[in-house]
Formats: C-alpha cells, sequence, structure tokens
C-alpha cells in the first residue's frame, strides 16, 4: 500500500510538472508572439546620406530638370491662358468617368474612356517597352492577390494594415493565409524570390512590371479629394532590383535615373528631392522622390518613389546570395573577399 501511495504521488507530481511545462509554453508563446510584434514595429535604420527632419518640408532637393517658366512658349499659352487640372482637361475630353465610378464602388475610384483610357495604356506601354529594351529589365506578370507572410516580407504588415485591402477568409486565402490585394507590384514581384540563396553571379536581378495597386488610404479623408492624386486604385509601373551588398547603392542611383529618363523623355519639368528622417518610408534606408510640376496646380507633386531598403526586406524574407568565389592572387593566396552564404541582398522600388 505504501509503495502504491508512492506511485501516485510521482504520478501526481509528473501531471503537475506537465501542467507548470504547458502553462510555461503557452506564456513563452505569447511573450514571443509580442516580440516579434515589437521587432516588426522597428524601421530601417537610415543611411547617413538622409537629412534629419520632421516633415515633407524639410526635404533636401537635389536637382530640377525643366522650367515651369517655359511652358507657354514650349506650348504657345497666351498671357490669358489658365492651365485647368488633369481631370478638367479629361473630362473636356470626354474620358473622366468619376461620377459611374464613383456610383459603382464609392468615393476615390475613377474610370477613364476614349483617348483619356488609350494615353493611360499608352503611357504605361512605353514605360515597359523603354526599361525592359533600353534597361534590361526583366518583365514580369504577378498575381494581385498575396497573402500575409508575403506582406510582411516586404514590411507593408503589419505596421500598414489599415492602409490594405483584405478579401474575406470565406471568400479566399493564399496556402491557408489571410490575403490581400497587392498595394503595389513590390510585393508579388519581391517575394518572387522570398527564401531563396541567389548566386552573386547572378546579380542584379531587375524586373518591371505594370499592375494595378490598391490602397485604402487610411487617414486621408478630406486630402487631395480632386484629381488623380489619392485614389484607392491606380496603375503604377514597378522597378525593383534585388543587389549584392556592394552594388546596392550604385545600383539604387541606376534605378532612379532610369525613372528620371521616363519624365526627361515625355518633356515633364520635375525635381528630385531626398526625402528626410521625418518623412521617409518605414523599410527604406534611402529614398528619392520624383515630383513632377502640374500647371493646373501650380506645384510639384510625387510622381515616382525610388528606394533602397538594404536588407531589410531580405532578412524579413529570408532572401539571400551566396558570394563570388575568392579570387586567387598572383602569389595563389585567397583575398578577402567575404564567402558567407547568409549575406542578404538589398532591394530597390519605384
Amino acid at each position: 500500500q505504501q509503495q502504491q501511495q508512492e506511485v501516485d504521488n510521482i504520478k501526481a507530481e509528473s501531471t503537475k510538472a506537465a501542467q507548470l511545462a504547458e502553462k510555461a509554453e503557452t506564456e513563452l508563446e505569447l511573450l514571443e508572439t509580442k516580440q516579434n510584434q515589437l521587432l516588426a514595429g522597428i524601421p530601417n535604420l537610415l543611411d547617413n546620406l538622409v537629412p534629419d527632419g520632421s516633415d515633407e518640408t524639410q526635404n533636401e532637393e537635389v536637382l530640377r530638370w525643366g522650367d515651369p517658366q517655359d511652358l507657354p512658349t514650349q506650348f504657345g499659352w497666351n498671357d490669358t491662358f489658365k492651365p485647368k487640372w488633369h481631370d478638367d482637361v479629361a473630362l473636356g475630353l470626354g474620358g473622366y468617368l468619376a461620377e459611374a465610378a464613383v456610383k459603382m464602388s464609392g468615393t476615390r475610384f475613377v474610370a477613364l474612356s476614349r483617348d483619356v483610357a488609350k494615353l493611360e495604356r499608352a503611357i504605361a506601354n512605353y514605360f515597359m517597352d523603354k526599361h525592359t529594351t533600353d534597361g534590361g529589365y526583366v518583365e514580369l506578370s504577378v498575381p494581385l492577390v498575396v497573402g500575409r507572410s508575403a506582406l510582411e516580407g516586404t514590411s507593408q504588415l503589419p505596421k500598414f494594415k489599415e492602409d490594405l485591402f483584405a478579401i474575406t477568409p470565406e471568400s479566399h486565402t493564399c496556402n491557408g493565409e489571410d490575403a490581400y490585394l497587392i498595394p503595389t507590384a513590390e510585393v508579388p514581384v519581391t517575394n518572387i524570390h522570398s527564401g531563396q540563396i541567389l548566386d552573386e553571379t547572378d546579380l542584379p536581378k531587375k524586373y518591371v512590371a505594370w499592375t494595378p495597386c490598391f490602397r485604402a488610404e487610411a487617414g486621408s479623408y478630406g486630402r487631395d479629394t480632386k484629381g488623380l492624386i489619392r485614389t484607392h486604385q491606380f496603375g503604377k509601373v514597378e522597378l525593383v532590383k534585388i543587389t549584392s551588398a556592394t552594388t546596392s547603392d550604385d545600383e539604387h542611383e541606376a534605378l532612379t535615373n532610369d525613372a528620371e529618363e521616363c519624365l526627361k523623355d515625355l518633356k515633364l519639368p520635375y525635381r528630385k528631392v531626398r526625402l528626410c528622417s521625418g518623412d521617409i518610408g518605414f523599410s527604406a534606408r534611402h529614398c528619392y522622390d520624383l515630383e513632377v510640376w502640374l500647371p493646373g496646380a501650380a506645384e510639384y507633386r510625387e510622381i515616382s518613389s525610388c528606394s533602397n531598403t538594404g536588407d531589410f526586406q531580405a532578412r524579413r524574407m529570408g532572401l539571400r546570395y551566396r558570394p563570388k568565389p575568392p579570387a586567387e592572387d598572383e602569389e595563389g593566396d585567397n583575398n578577402n573577399n567575404n564567402n558567407d552564404d547568409d549575406n542578404n541582398n538589398n532591394n530597390k522600388k519605384k
């Protein structure tokens, strides 16, 4: 009987220990989830080139191309001519169907028709042809619906969840994950190589894609309600480069120049600004905005944003590259090139 009592005591202690272990595992899981959430909310480290500042008024102007004052002479405007907003021009051409779009989809949606719709397609096709033919970019056609992990990889989640259009789980999931419409082609294009180890000899990877983009624009109520400035759906030509760490900065400059050449071809006056610390995006370590002059509004507005994210996105999506084998000098000794295959890639976007 005493022996049975000892067995029962041991079983009770074992059960208690198992319960304590289960409780500890649950608490540890909660702590790890909280830790991951906090870490995911930390933005990228900034490049030393990024100026200090609190908002867009403290961005650094790098250059201007073209002079808005030359437009009257260039287009033969007389002294009484007043440039219209782009939506007023489109409306006059019978190609701006804003009311019909709002009736179908709500505010901040538009529909285009006739020559205006053709113009949108023609500009996008021109950019795609230019980047693939002259710039050596590889054209991609990508899904417009992605799962949560893809958005976590490019850092839209968890911080910018309110800006995304979510798809109900009853309608569709992506491999069991919550599904979303893409806010930019950057997400599916960059995630093409998620979890892969690339060879440095195959870098840079240069991609271009033209897709619709969907953004809820949370917190923008009452802002930029006129024109095609802040809509829930818009078309965008996206450039993405995946590079080695050593060529990252040079490739970022080259990508920005590729975007600038498009504006020059269209003879659109623009300025290039380096975003300050208070205006730069969450995932960027260095970013240029290209702002085009809008004659109707008489101001420069951002039309392209060219960012270098360093290894920020690559680490999140497990994207790495294997460096080139060390070269041998004349005496047969290896040089000091890093041969660690855990180096991360650097991504840029337009």
